[in-house]
């Protein structure tokens, strides 16, 4: 387990961050948190808004009760907000929140209305520091990034094959595209850091085939590295079966079950990640507690299958799996866009 010391290195890097969201001396900036947040990147977010002279103050509230039977991880849909109104109130007056929520407000309930206010969010996610310093700002990246949601939001189908017998074909004809750099310094905007992603959320009715994980493959909902295949079949955006012979198919059956939803059965979103700073093993290297795993949906060539919520869709569930593939072959409209788990040179 790493050691949560504050080290001038993280504050640094913190300030990179800020000054890409364009902090300036003055801004105010509220710091969201909850009691069970990692209280290092709390800490380490109001030193470095301090340092460059911004004006902080906390938001914290306390962690909600898990109400659902199982354990939930990684859905980007953090419930700490509760909906309480001069909590939204103080966020949408901010101007700049800096988001270390659990499992952050990527698609909480309350962030449309903070962003129809004109504040921006940066989703800070919940890894160790350590981390979040290897994945600073980079404007190459925010170019590429541009770039290929420009490019998905131009496309009527994507295909994604692979060798293990992958053969998923998405209708991309109203889907609705979010690419994310690591920042953001545009009022009524979200990012999250790290980043490097373009995911995209289908409307209903547009994916279907089958999707075989192979090992060596993530479920970063458990955190782990799968070992054994796992083959899902889908049909109007469901999951209609999963087959498997080993725990990782049998562990993804009973989590899917135990929602007794059938939401937790659609598709969320289909993208690819794109950042070359984010590493595969880099899962295998922090203990479970000290990482979330947003470094692996970001490395470069994988496709990012996930399951769950689609508001775009009319879906709600809070059941999630983000499925990070690699060794895939993802075509737009006919152009490979990554080729056998390899990122082309066709964004810029």
């Amino acid at each position: 387990m790493l050691a949560d010391r504050i080290e001038a290195k993280w504050i640094d890097a913190f300030c990179e961050i800020f000054e890409r969201c364009a902090v300036k001396v003055g801004d105010t900036a509220a710091i969201l948190s909850e009691t069970q947040s990692r209280a290092l990147n709390v800490h380490l977010a109001e030193l470095a808004l301090l340092r460059m002279g911004a004006r902080p103050f906390h938001v914290v509230m306390p962690t909600p009760r898990n109400r659902n039977i199982v354990p939930v991880r990684s859905t980007g849909a953090s419930e700490a907000i509760q909906k309480l109104g001069p909590v939204i109130t103080a966020l949408q007056q901010a101007g700049f929140v800096v988001d270390c929520t659990i499992e952050g407000l990527m698609h909480a309930v309350e962030t449309p209305e903070i962003l129809k206010a004109g504040a921006r969010i940066l989703v800070i996610s919940n890894e160790h520091p350590e981390a979040l310093e290897r994945m600073v700002p980079d404007p190459a990246l925010e170019k590429r990034v541009r770039a290929a949601a420009k490019m998905l939001r131009g496309t009527k189908r994507m295909r994604v094959t692979s060798k293990a017998g992958t053969a998923l074909d998405v209708d991309m004809v109203g889907a609705s595209t979010v690419g994310v750099w690591g920042w953001t310094d545009k009022p009524g905007t979200l990012a999250h850091w790290p980043g490097g992603i373009v995911v995209s959320f289908p409307k209903s009715g547009t994916i279907n085939g089958t999707l075989v994980m192979a090992p060596g493959d993530i479920n970063l909902t458990f955190k782990r590295y799968l070992t054994s295949p796992v083959k899902m079949t889908l049909k109007d955006d469901y999951v209609v079966e999963l087959e498997g012979e080993g725990t990782d198919a049998a562990m993804m059956r009973a989590y899917l079950a135990a929602w007794g939803d059938r939401e937790a059965y659609a598709v969320s979103h289909v993208g690819f990640g794109m950042n070359p700073a984010a590493r595969y093993e880099a899962l295998s290297m922090y203990d479970q507690r000290d990482t979330n795993g947003t470094e692996i949906r970001a490395v470069s060539g994988n496709f990012l299958f996930s399951t769950g919520a689609n508001e775009f869709a009319g879906r709600y569930t809070a059941g999630h799996f983000d499925l990070p593939m690699m060794g895939t072959t993802i075509e737009l409209d006919g152009v490979a866009v990554v080729r056998e788990g390899v990122l082309q040179d066709v964004f810029g």
